[in-house]
């Protein structure tokens, strides 16, 4: 009997400690990616993936990551590397946990990096994909203010397209921050809502 209570506590002990080492290499993964250290941070969180199979939270920061990298890039062999690999990991996430609104959405941030690089040659395809996305994340969770967030500023962009004006989506960016301020998520390094950038969305659009 002594010896199976040794064990069980042996077992304890060891799960405890690799739950540690998982928490410590997220956090300092995050640490990496706040001091735009982002080489760095994704290749922390693609470790923590290898290792931690089970878990979606890893390979989708790695593939957020690699997405807001790309904007900006202007070297067409460069950006599909990129985006090949964020393609990867967020296809690795979505197998752990489907129907995940949050993977949904960071799915058509990708697909809007490609609009973003050349709207001609991918403006029509990705946007009918995201059309597809967005109206799924918004069944699954339509208080989530990051999907109405990402929406909202996706609405926005296809109005600039167009030359048709933006603040009509204000209502929405208002909306999203409201239930963000509400929101509360019991899992660990869950995607937060980014304040910050929606009060920067939020001031450009109230000027128009």
């Amino acid at each position: 009997m002594k010896k199976v209570i040794t064990l069980i506590a042996l077992i304890f002990a060891v799960t405890i400690s690799a739950q540690s080492q998982y928490e410590k290499g997220m956090i300092k993964g995050f640490e990496l990616w706040k001091m735009n250290k982002n080489t760095e941070a994704s290749q922390l969180f693609e470790r923590i993936s290898n290792a931690e199979k089970d878990k979606w939270l890893p390979p989708y920061y790695v593939a957020t990551i690699e997405i807001i990298g790309s904007f900006g890039i202007k070297d067409e062999a460069k950006l599909t590397s990129k985006l090949n690999k964020a393609q990867g990991f967020l296809d690795t996430a979505k197998s752990l946990s489907e129907d995940n609104p949050e993977i949904l959405i960071t799915q058509a941030l990708l697909n809007t990096a490609y609009m973003a690089f050349d709207g001609q040659k991918y403006g029509m395809t990705m946007s009918m994909k995201n059309n597809g996305l967005y109206a799924k994340a918004f069944k699954l969770a339509p208080e989530n203010p990051r999907v109405v967030m990402s929406k909202a500023e996706a609405d926005m962009g296809a109005a600039r397209f167009f030359g048709q004006p933006i603040a009509p989506f204000c209502k929405d960016v208002k909306r999203a921050i409201e239930l963000a301020k509400k929101e509360k998520v019991s899992e660990k390094f869950y995607p937060k809502f980014m304040f910050d950038r929606a009060a920067q969305v939020l001031k450009q659009c109230e000027k128009k």
